[in-house]
């Protein structure tokens, strides 16, 4: 490969990776707007917002997946911080709640 070969294809990685962040943001929010409806369902059920079972079975069945080239213990971590990131989310819809807006 000549080294403007591998400018371009460096380049275009990075506009894939760029599509890809987006995506992924997307995709993320639209879970985090699904965090509402589940706040409301377990205020009615009487749920608390930690459930660590649900939380294990979420990861455990993106790890199961998993298909790489990402190992087991990275699709583990992300995950875990996503599911950390919408319990808070949670707490915070909670918060509002609260205080009636």
């Amino acid at each position: 490969m000549t080294r403007a070969e591998a400018e371009w294809l460096l380049a275009e990685c990075r506009r894939k990776i760029d599509t890809l962040d987006v995506q992924l943001r997307d995709l993320l929010n639209q879970r985090a707007v699904v965090v509402a409806d589940v706040v409301r369902a377990k205020q009615i059920l009487s749920m608390p917002v930690l459930e660590v079972k649900r939380e294990e079975e979420v990861v455990r069945r993106a790890v199961a997946g998993n298909t790489g080239p990402l190992s087991a213990e990275a699709i583990t971590q992300i995950f875990q911080a996503i599911i950390k990131e919408m319990r808070e989310l949670q707490h915070m819809y909670l918060e509002k709640q609260g205080r009636g807006e």
